[in-house]
């Protein structure tokens, strides 16, 4: 019997994650990653690597991260303390949901997981202090591959519960392209990725 429970977004492709959660008065178990729960669920992926964040304060804001071209990563993402608010933007030409995106709460509560696919981009914002921020890669990290996109953008206009003057960003994510720059040079094309 498998131990998940696959729900899916409004945007193509991307996918909620619940696990089974066996619970009593100590604590809980559960299986954060079967292989064969995965493929069972139609989901055939070879994640290769796992990456870990820490954010140690609630209104840190990262992204909207991208890899491109044979760089290009699924991730499948999950909170081990604390809550964010993830999002994601579906950036393929030609995918019915291009240019649309979605917001998520993850958190060591909810225990939902994200399915990220290729051809997204990603960000998430701290909800709370100390976020342990953990995702599985199925493709390994490139720097000269890296892209990204304005979490400001007037195009994607993205809801995020923050004032951005008083979110914590990094140099890097404060001056991304927008949107209609990266259009120009969108690499990703749905259903070749």
């Amino acid at each position: 019997m498998s131990q998940i429970r696959v729900l899916d977004t409004t945007l193509t492709d991307a996918k909620i994650i619940e696990p089974t959660i066996h619970g009593d008065h100590r604590g809980f178990f559960s299986e954060t990653y079967s292989e064969k729960d995965f493929k069972e669920a139609g989901i055939n992926i070879d994640f290769i690597q796992d990456n870990q964040s820490l954010s140690t304060q609630a209104g840190v804001l990262r992204g909207l991260h991208f890899q491109r071209g044979k760089a290009s990563q699924t991730k499948l993402i999950r909170v081990v303390t604390g809550a964010v608010l993830d999002v994601i933007v579906d950036v393929r030409k030609g995918s019915p949901t291009f240019g649309k995106w979605e917001g998520f709460i993850i958190s060591e509560s909810n225990h939902r997981q994200l399915l990220v696919p290729k051809g997204f981009a990603h960000g998430f914002l701290t909800l709370t202090d100390n976020v342990n921020f953990v995702y599985k890669c199925d493709n390994y990290y490139d720097a000269e591959a890296d892209g990204g996109i304005s979490f400001m953008d007037p195009t994607l206009n993205v809801d995020w519960p923050i004032d951005f003057k008083n979110a914590i960003t990094s140099e890097k994510d404060a001056h991304q392209q927008s949107f209609k720059e990266f259009e120009k040079d969108n690499p990703f094309v749905y259903g070749e990725i």
